[in-house]
């Protein structure tokens, strides 16, 4: 059991490579009919990478911690992104990284529904 005073494990999400996941996240688009491209856009506007910076990340096999750690300008309107990730509302995430883990998530989940890439990128 842990003291009151004790630090918390890090979640093991934390130190997957941000290069692991992106392919998911291109598949899962790809898969309805989406593209690479609407998903490089929502990366982009999500955390201010280039697509230069990005590639970067994911040849650094960056972890997803690190990745948003180290986001050149996170957009103040990701706050608009709400609803429900794997079981539990993003917006009542506390845990900063874990939130825009989710967030990320949450926006690739909208393209894979099909809606308007003005209405994910909160327009």
């Amino acid at each position: 059991m842990q003291s009151a005073g004790a630090t918390r494990t890090k979640h093991r999400i934390y130190s997957i490579s941000f290069a692991s996941v992106y392919p998911l996240y291109i598949a899962k688009a790809e898969k309805k009919g989406r593209t690479k491209a609407e998903v490089d856009e929502i990366i982009h506007w999500l955390t201010g990478h280039s697509q230069e910076t990005l590639g970067d990340e994911l040849a650094k096999s960056t972890t997803l911690e690190d990745f948003f750690a180290g986001a050149p300008r996170l957009n103040p309107a990701r706050s608009l992104i709400t609803g429900v990730v794997c079981g539990v509302r993003v917006q009542d995430i506390e845990e900063p990284t874990m939130r825009e883990i989710r967030y990320l998530d949450k926006l690739i989940d909208e393209l894979a529904k099909g809606k308007a890439m003005e209405n994910i990128l909160r327009a």
